[in-house]
Formats: C-alpha cells, sequence, structure tokens
C-alpha cells in the first residue's frame, strides 16, 4: 500500500465514522421512545377541586367542581350539551325540571338520595350533581374523582363499545408518536376501550380512567360490545285534532267585538277552530286583560267549532324576559289561564308571543314546557305561533316546542313589513322555506301554516321614502279595481303585481287572492302538514274559502 494513501484512507474513515455518528444519533433521537411523563395537571387543566369534563371521550372546556364528596357539572354546559330541561331560575335561586305530567323543584338545600345537596352554588355558578344528571338524562356516567386529578366521563351515544385487549405492558401517550409524552402505563392482559382506530396508533380509554394513544400492534383485535341503555324517556302524550285543523282567527280589542262572531263564521267554509283574541298580558306580574264569553264558546260549540283563546304579550308594558324569568310569576300566570278556561269552557289555548329578546328565549320555553303540563291534565290544545324560521329566531326553540306543544303553527307572512323595503308579504318561495326549515325540527303532524288574507300597498315617494298600508284582500281588490291597476302574474312569488303612479307617488301592490292561497295549500297538502290557520277573519272575501280546502267533512 502506498504510504501516501494510508493518511486519505484514515481520514475517510473518521468522515465515515462522524457522519455514521451524526445520522445515528438523528435516527436514535427520532426512533428511540421517550420516556417523559405528561404533566397531568396541566393536560386536564384542573386543579384543586376542580374536574375535568370529557364528552364521548373529548376533553371539554368547561370543568366540573368536587365537592361534599361528590361530583358536580356546570349547569350551563349540561343544557347546552345534555339536557336543555333543567332550568335555573336566577331571581328564586330556584332549579326547575319539568316532565310531562308534573314539575320539578330543588334549591341549594335540596338533598340527593345520598344525603349530599343535588345543587351546589358558587357565587353565580351553578353546578348540578352527576347523579341529579344522569336520573334525568340518557348518558352514561364513570367518574374518577378519588383520584388526585379528577375527571368524570360521559357518553350521551349507544353505539357498539369497541374494546381491545392490551398484549404487552404498553405506554399511553398524549398524542401517536413515540416523543409524545407519557399519560399512564397498561399492563399486559387489561382492556382498553378503543375511540379511534388508526393505521399505526390507535385512541384508547384505559381502565383508570385516561384517554390517550397506544401503538395499534400492542392491542389485540377488537371485540364489539352492544350497548343498551336502561333509561325510561319522559313521554308526551298530545291531543290531536281527528281532522285536519282549518283555523280562524278572530281579532277582538272590545268585549263587544264578540258579537261579530255569527256574521264572520257565516262567511267561512269548512273552519273546524276559532281563535279568537281575547287575551293580553298587561304587566310583568302575570296579569292580563280578558275579553272572553262563554256566550262566544257555546254559540261556537253549536256549530261544531273548537275555541282556543289566543294570549299575547303585544303591551308595551310588557317586559317577556321579566315576566317569564320568575317562576311565581309564571305559575301565576298558567293558573289563571287554567281558571279561565274552567270558566268559560274553551278547548285550547294560542300563544302568540312576538318580539321577544333572544334572552328571554330560554323563559319563553319553559314557559311552555309548564302550560303545556297544565294543558296536558285538563284536556286542552296547546298551540304556539312562530315566524318563519330565521337565524334570528332559533331561540324560540321550535324542536322543543314540537315535543311538548299540540301544535307549532307556522306564520307564513310579513316576509315584507310596514318600515322596511317594499315586496311581497307572502311569496310563495319564502313560505315554501318557512314550511321546510319548521319540518327540519318539527314532525309533519304537528306544523300548521298559517296564511295571510292581507297584504300590502307600498308608496314610494320622489323622495325615496317608502311607506306601506295594510290591507285585507277584499279592500285589496276593490283598490285595484277602483285604481284600474293592471295585475300581472309573477311565477318567482306566486302572486299577481301591480303598480301605479299618483300624486303620492308610485303604489305597488303584491296581491294575495284566490290564485295564490291556492299555491299556498298546495303546500299544506305537498308536506302533508297539519292544517291551515288564517290572519283574520274579515279580511277575506267570500270565495277565497273554496280555496281552502281541506279534508274536514
Amino acid at each position: 500500500m502506498n504510504r501516501k494513501a494510508v493518511p486519505v484512507y484514515v481520514a475517510l474513515g473518521l468522515m465515515f465514522i462522524l457522519i455514521f455518528g451524526f445520522f445515528g444519533s438523528r435516527i436514535l433521537e427520532r426512533y428511540i421512545p421517550t420516556d417523559e411523563k405528561a404533566d397531568i395537571t396541566q393536560l386536564l387543566g384542573v386543579t384543586d377541586k376542580k374536574v375535568a369534563l370529557f364528552l364521548n371521550e373529548e376533553l371539554q372546556e368547561e370543568k366540573g367542581i368536587y365537592v361534599e364528596g361528590q361530583t358536580y357539572l356546570p349547569i350551563d354546559w349540561v343544557n347546552r350539551t345534555l339536557n336543555e330541561r333543567f332550568y335555573w331560575d336566577t331571581n328564586e335561586k330556584l332549579l326547575v325540571y319539568a316532565l310531562p305530567d308534573s314539575i320539578v323543584y330543588a334549591d341549594h338545600t335540596t338533598m340527593g338520595s345520598t344525603g349530599k345537596p343535588l345543587i351546589w352554588v358558587d357565587q353565580n355558578d351553578v353546578y348540578l350533581s352527576a347523579g341529579l344528571v344522569s336520573n334525568y338524562t340518557d348518558i352514561r356516567v364513570a367518574a374518577y374523582d378519588g383520584a388526585q386529578n379528577k375527571r368524570v366521563y360521559i357518553n350521551d351515544t349507544w353505539d357498539e363499545l369497541n374494546t381491545a385487549v392490551v398484549m404487552k405492558n404498553s405506554n399511553i401517550r398524549v398524542k401517536g408518536g413515540v416523543k409524545s409524552p407519557i399519560i399512564t402505563w397498561t399492563a399486559k392482559g387489561s382492556r382498553v376501550t378503543v375511540v379511534e382506530s388508526m393505521k399505526r396508533w390507535d385512541k384508547v380509554r384505559t381502565e383508570d380512567g385516561f384517554v390517550g394513544y397506544v401503538e395499534h400492534r400492542r392491542l389485540s383485535e377488537k371485540s364489539s360490545e352492544p350497548l343498551k341503555s336502561t333509561f325510561e324517556k319522559p313521554v308526551y302524550k298530545n291531543i290531536t285534532m281527528e281532522k285536519p285543523v282549518t283555523l280562524a282567527w278572530h281579532q277582538l280589542t272590545t268585549a263587544e267585538g264578540n258579537s261579530s262572531f255569527d256574521n264572520l263564521i257565516a262567511n267561512t267554509k269548512g273552519v273546524n277552530v276559532i281563535s279568537p283574541t281575547w287575551y293580553e298580558l298587561t304587566d310583568n306580574e302575570g296579569n292580563f286583560r280578558s275579553l272572553a264569553d262563554a256566550g262566544y264558546v257555546k254559540k261556537a260549540h253549536e256549530k261544531g267549532l273548537k275555541v282556543w283563546a289566543l294570549i299575547n304579550n303585544f303591551s308595551k308594558d310588557v317586559n317577556t324576559e321579566i315576566l317569564l324569568s320568575k317562576t311565581t310569576t309564571r305559575r301565576k300566570l298558567i293558573e289563571s289561564l287554567m281558571a279561565e278556561a274552567e270558566k268559560y269552557g274553551f278547548d285550547g289555548i294560542n300563544l302568540d308571543f312576538e318580539g321577544i329578546k333572544e334572552e328571554a328565549g330560554v323563559h319563553y320555553i319553559e314557559f311552555i314546557r309548564e302550560l303545556s303540563i297544565s294543558c296536558r291534565q285538563d284536556g286542552l290544545v296547546l298551540s304556539v305561533d312562530n315566524y318563519v324560521p330565521m337565524a334570528g329566531n332559533k331561540f324560540y326553540n321550535r324542536k322543543e316546542q314540537g315535543i311538548v306543544a299540540d301544535y307549532v303553527i307556522i306564520m307564513g307572512y310579513d316576509e315584507h313589513y310596514s318600515g322596511g323595503n317594499s315586496g311581497s308579504v307572502a311569496s310563495i318561495g319564502y313560505v315554501e322555506n318557512g314550511v321546510k326549515d319548521t319540518l327540519l325540527e318539527v314532525p309533519k303532524e304537528k306544523v300548521v301554516l298559517a296564511i295571510p288574507f292581507y297584504t300590502r300597498v307600498w308608496t314610494e315617494d320622489e323622495n325615496g321614502k317608502t311607506t306601506s298600508s295594510s290591507i285585507g284582500i277584499a279592500k285589496a281588490k276593490d283598490w285595484v279595481s277602483e285604481n284600474q291597476v293592471e295585475l300581472s302574474w309573477l311565477d318567482e312569488s306566486g302572486q299577481y303585481y301591480g303598480e301605479i303612479k299618483t300624486s303620492d307617488g308610485l303604489k305597488k301592490i303584491w296581491m294575495e287572492e284566490e290564485r295564490s292561497t291556492g299555491l299556498k295549500m298546495n303546500l299544506i297538502k305537498q308536506y302533508n302538514l297539519a292544517g291551515v290557520a288564517c290572519w283574520k277573519l274579515g279580511f277575506e272575501p267570500a270565495d277565497l274559502w273554496d280555496e281552502i280546502k281541506l279534508d274536514n267533512k
């Protein structure tokens, strides 16, 4: 060997060793599992008496608390994720839970079967014992609240439970990967619940109550275990008309208006329910004005009509949020309405609460729940009027209405209203969308479509200002005739449209009449709804009733 080449080989060898060492150490650094332990307190976000909450094995941002030797869950989280029927009265510091036929009340002094409080109030935060929640909710609860890092697992699904046996002692890590910190370890032969199965790593829940990741190869084949709930869901028995509902609202502003019943009903065909606007709330204490008349009910019954007395919240002296947020006030109002029903003998109650604020929504739906109990016990039909579903009125909670009330009525009108831009009161697309969106939450057997017996005459002056006046169909026809307004059919809106220039400005009208009404009635038949409601008696020509045909014979 050439002596001059030896240093070169030595240098190359040293370089090879350095390169191998560098990349070898990087490979070892990457693939050798870490022994780093996870900070469980930080991972779960719990300290002192806080309890980590897992819903279907997903860690929640909200935390429970552990006091008096048991775990409590925050009521806001319970309402949002598990059971919205736990209602907390912040005024009277009272928990209210409405069942189909009774109401359960509890406060911070109410003890459970364990002799410990059912409710824990910490300043403005309200917590419910996990046992209380599970008594009224279809869930599974596993609490690990005897440990240092307290946690509780809640599952509200009843799919098959996938489990596997650990084949060798294994670490459970925060994430899939050998460099992820260790949460806990499982012994060979122990069983884990497989939450999610992946190619190399599985997300599991261990027997000691931790959720993390383990290598797929360390588990046996999964086995499925069927789950069966023993929870008895509440049964809401509703009152249903034997035939489709054909309801007509009779607007009354004075007691003398009751005498107009005979003339107005004589103009109709097929009506089987009349709803007089007898009751209007007058203050925030549950008092109301009454225009009820026993003779009216007697005459309606003689004609084979049911009477659903309407109550509204239209008075400027009423703040619905304040009124309905007090349990004693709701109770007073309900008892008063039941007394009215017994006194006058009407057959149902129609709620027409409009313009309520979003913060009133939870109180409003609780009122409906509680009112439904009394109506159910006394054999009264409970119907609730609703706007066409929009993002801004979701808090009316049609889904819950559709469970506890007998009928949910869509007010399929006021697409364009006084103070807004000119346009149709109830175009066919607007109405159909309202029907379809309502049916996403309410069974069709409970949905009644309300149609308008009115339209609007719009005026646009030379300055671009738009005003309007409401006008009944009969008078609208007269207006069109008297002003010789030429009408043309608009397929998109399903209505006749006309306009005329006047000294006041450009006047426009989107007509409601027989043809447009017929299209709306077709929607009721197409979607197999529970019936139709009409606002209001006296606005319609007699011929219009020929279009309002349902199987009421």
